[in-house]
């Protein structure tokens, strides 16, 4: 039983458990992917792909392609999570998480919903916020190129 709050969100795009499977094994998503974006599952602190990585370009929800945020708000938290400032304009949808015996706003996707990660209060200025993503529910498009990349290594130090 989920601690999620029970309010239903309706997200434009719907697919079955057996679809997103599917879809995210097409895609060549990591063996995560499905448990983190579909069953709201962590990704293990300092082990996503993302979380020290300085390319330039966009991230993306790795279920519907979906842009959520620019390495311009990516910054190196320490927390062991890609942590980004600022999300895309209507990018994320958030619901309230009491899962663990806290109380944490989660984000989610705001096209398919995606659980992503969660949105924290202890972020650098201008927002003072921290979303806290799973590399798992990412997809990286290089903003040199039209392909996807994973391979960078100095931070962004202007967030």
């Amino acid at each position: 039983m989920s601690n999620r709050s029970t309010s239903a969100m309706q997200f434009p795009i719907q697919k079955t458990a057996e679809e997103w499977q599917a879809h995210l094994a097409a895609q060549q998503a990591e063996p995560a992917a499905y448990a983190v974006t579909r069953q709201a599952a962590t990704e293990r602190p300092f082990t996503g792909r993302f979380n020290q990585h300085w390319q330039a370009g966009q991230y993306h929800c790795i279920c519907c392609g979906a842009a959520l945020f620019t390495s311009e708000t990516k910054f190196d938290a320490g927390c062991g999570w890609p942590s980004f400032t600022q999300a895309l304009p209507q990018a994320i949808a958030e619901r309230a998480d009491r899962s663990h015996g806290m109380v944490r706003v989660e984000t989610l996707c705001s096209q398919c919903g995606a659980h992503l990660g969660h949105v924290f209060p202890d972020g650098p200025a201008p927002t003072g916020l921290r979303y806290c993503m799973n590399s798992a529910a990412l997809a990286f498009t290089d903003s040199a190129s039209d392909g996807a990349s994973d391979s960078a290594t100095s931070p962004n130090t202007s967030a």
